[in-house]
């Protein structure tokens, strides 16, 4: 997956936003939807890594099973991996997947009222109920 290839696909997702809110560190990216960051990265950096939040127990099975994910750097280590990008062992389907993950984990805990602008697939399954 490529830098462009990231961005497109955060971007896609529904509410989300492209923000730079460290000025001490100008080139990190974060994707945010409803102002919570659901990714992290610096686009330039080589070799290219995102950090997605994660189901707990599922980040600690993702890491034994792939040596290109890692606890979070500098996130709290039990709900962030980071996933190393380039070199292309991972399939960038499975890359768009974990970002899907990590934009469900976030978006399930904003505000009902908020997910219902989203018209997020969570809050429409709960509608049709």
């Amino acid at each position: 997956m490529t830098p462009d290839d990231l961005r497109a696909t955060c971007l896609h997702l529904n509410g989300a936003t492209e923000e730079f809110p460290f000025p001490r560190h100008p080139e990190v990216c974060t994707f945010k939807v409803g102002g919570k960051i659901f990714a992290l990265t610096t686009l330039t950096a080589s070799p290219l890594t995102v950090s997605l939040k994660c189901d707990p127990e599922l980040a600690v099975r993702l890491r034994e099973a792939h040596p290109e994910i890692v606890p979070g750097y500098h996130l709290n280590k039990r709900h962030w991996n980071t996933v190393t990008l380039e070199g292309g062992s991972l399939p960038d389907a499975f890359v768009r997947e974990m970002i899907e993950d990590s934009y469900d984990l976030i978006v399930a805990a904003l505000p009902r009222a908020t997910r219902l602008l989203l018209d997020w697939p969570g809050e429409r399954s709960e509608r049709s109920e």
